[in-house]
């Protein structure tokens, strides 16, 4: 019988910004896994972007080191040094990453720049004495990691989310079968990525949900008086489906009912939108404010009568896994109405905790909003279940507790001797 005490390992995250305001749950994670004890060292693959980070995001002061475009040169000599010293074994790296057909050019990019880092990347590693590197998205990120791991021998393990296994790159297949394990945050992604794993890998795929802040006080409502207020917030692309929301305002702005859409966000979609706004006349009826911090997001909640997801899968096969706001709105009693997209059916159960609709159907997004505005009762009895099932799905102190132990426990397991 071992009754040694487990050894806590030292574990990289591995990211392409650290931190990232559109990635509060991985700074959350980051934070409560280092309050357990747990050694997180940060290393990103490329510069810093801190615009629109909380103040907290901004105070960071763990150990982080970037690898971006200053570093291109420590990039190249480092990969020649590697050839110089193992060419069969770099090129055999090479043929296996490099030679993999990509989802689309933005992310054969981000994979080429990645393995390339990840030649820096096992030199910080090895130096800082790590012994397990973790990837929090299945992307480049990953890549970057497992060509570390290939270069040092310590272990790697990802999360998958959502547009980094939608639709997979050209190595998830290989990626899977590398790992230690892989974590992803819904039940579906389980039953996707066990999908795409060799025979034999599918008992690495873990599901371990986020862990969400959860408010203390008792959630603060808008008075239930017209005009509706609708909120909608997400990066403004394609899968969030906003345009399908905007179609439905239009509709519901012809029927007379009174309703207001706040749609906060940014992305490369924004001149689109805009322009379908004022297409459609909305200027009056749907306000858009661009990007607010995720500190302010409490209060944006409290103000509004109700939260759409109009969430849809592209045409790539993208999609969102759980969106984080979802969970937000839920946790603070928000009535919701999301498209039944991937895990959002794991915590909006239609006609229980909010409405589910057909995805890309501004007939069904515009009825359902008119049923969460005209019968509050009923809306607010939902939220409340909603509100109940977030609390125990994404408490923080048992998905944190659970993280942590899966990061101790496959990392002791290599250490045990086979018996």
């Amino acid at each position: 019988m071992n009754t040694e005490s487990p050894v806590i390992p030292r574990v990289a995250y591995v990211l392409l910004w650290f931190p990232r305001a559109s990635e509060t749950f991985v700074f959350r994670e980051v934070c409560a896994l280092r309050d357990l004890g747990l050694p997180i060292h940060i290393y990103t693959m490329y510069g810093a972007s801190m615009r629109g980070c909380s103040e907290r995001m901004l105070a960071y002061n763990g150990p982080v080191a970037r690898c971006g475009c200053r570093a291109l040169g420590r990039v190249i000599l480092t990969f020649l040094k590697e050839l110089a010293r193992r060419p069969v074994h770099t090129f055999a790296l090479m043929r296996h990453c490099l030679l993999r057909r990509m989802r689309d050019w933005e992310t054969l990019g981000e994979n080429i720049w990645c393995f390339f880092a990840g030649f820096v990347l096992a030199a910080w590693v090895k130096r800082d004495g790590l012994d397990l590197l973790h990837a929090p998205w299945a992307n480049g990120p990953c890549t970057a990691a497992w060509v570390a791991s290939q270069l040092t021998g310590i272990p790697f393990a990802f999360t998958g989310r959502a547009g980094d296994i939608y639709p997979p790159d050209g190595l998830l297949r290989e990626k899977l079968e590398a790992c230690l394990f892989a974590r992803t945050n819904t039940a579906a992604n389980v039953r996707y990525l066990a999908s795409h794993a060799p025979a034999g890998h599918e008992e690495k795929i873990v599901l371990v949900y986020n862990a969400l802040t959860l408010p203390t006080e008792p959630p603060v409502r808008a008075p239930a008086e017209p005009p509706y207020k609708i909120l909608a917030v997400g990066r403004f692309a394609r899968t969030k489906g906003f345009a399908y929301l905007m179609t439905a305002m239009a509709r519901l702005k012809r029927e007379a009912f009174p309703c207001r859409l706040t749609l906060v966000g940014d992305g490369w979609l924004r001149v689109a939108l805009r322009n379908l706004r004022a297409r459609l006349r909305l200027e009056d009826c749907v306000d858009m404010p661009g990007f607010v911090p995720h500190d302010k997001m409490p209060e944006l909640l409290a103000s509004h009568h109700m939260l759409a997801a109009p969430c849809v899968v592209a045409d790539t096969g993208d999609r969102d896994g759980i969106p984080n706001v979802i969970t937000e709105a839920l946790s603070q009693g928000v009535p919701v109405v999301a498209t039944d997209v991937s895990g959002i059916g794991e915590i909006v159960l239609h006609n229980t905790t909010g409405l589910l609709v057909p995805q890309r159907d501004p007939r069904a997004l515009a009825d359902a909003i008119r049923t969460l505005a005209t019968r509050r009762e009923q809306a607010l009895a939902m939220a409340e279940e909603g509100r109940r099932l977030v609390r125990r799905m994404f408490d923080p102190q048992t998905n944190i507790q659970a993280l942590y132990a899966l990061y101790v426990e496959r990392c002791n397991a290599l250490r045990r001797p086979e018996r």
